[in-house]
């Protein structure tokens, strides 16, 4: 078992020095901005907002779906997680070879998971079932997110990966919760067509 941990760690820190290898200056401002914007989900806060102004009655399921998610998949991450797994450290970033350009502040928060991941995971596939229309671009951006996470260095790849596999699965239960709750009027279509 400590074998495969320790080789599972090494896969982990061979792909974070790939990505950190990267010679894609053009996208170091961006995605740093990116990044530091997703700090307390600023951007679902944003979305989910413009969904309720615009969507109708979908609209305002769809945020309350994706605001309900962001909230379980941060407690499960930031509550249950990150204090099982004890304080797992974040990577060294000068050791690993990520370039100072790219840094955003480290967060003192231990690294596994990814609460960025989650958050943005878990909204985009929460109001991405109640509206569909929406749901490229919302995988996009939170793809983008948890990229980002590794690309500035205060993420290990795995710390991403479970970190958005929390988000769709919380993602998924705040849509059929909230659709339990506050079923379609007759006549909208049903919120699944994956």
């Amino acid at each position: 078992m400590k074998e495969t941990a320790r080789r599972l760690a090494g896969y982990d820190r061979a792909v974070y020095r790939s990505v950190a290898r990267l010679s894609t200056p053009h996208l170091d401002e961006p995605l740093r901005q990116v990044s530091d914007f997703a700090d307390l989900s600023k951007p679902w806060f944003l979305v989910s907002g413009a969904v309720v102004l615009l969507g109708g009655t979908r609209g305002r399921q769809a945020a309350v779906a994706g605001l309900t998610a962001i909230g379980a998949a941060s407690l499960v991450v930031n509550q249950l997680l990150k204090k099982m797994v004890g304080e797992s450290h974040r990577p060294d970033r000068d050791g690993l070879g990520v370039p100072r350009q790219r840094w955003v502040h480290m967060p003192t928060s231990g690294s596994f998971p990814s609460g960025h991941s989650a958050s943005a995971v878990a909204f985009a596939v929460a109001v991405g079932d109640v509206l569909p229309v929406l749901r490229p671009a919302l995988r996009v951006g939170a793809s983008v997110v948890a990229f980002s996470r590794v690309y500035t260095g205060v993420h290990y790849p795995s710390d991403v990966v479970v970190g958005a596999a929390v988000g769709a699965l919380s993602g998924r239960l705040a849509v059929r919760l909230v659709l339990r709750r506050w079923p379609p009027s007759t006549g909208e279509p049903a919120q699944r067509d994956h």
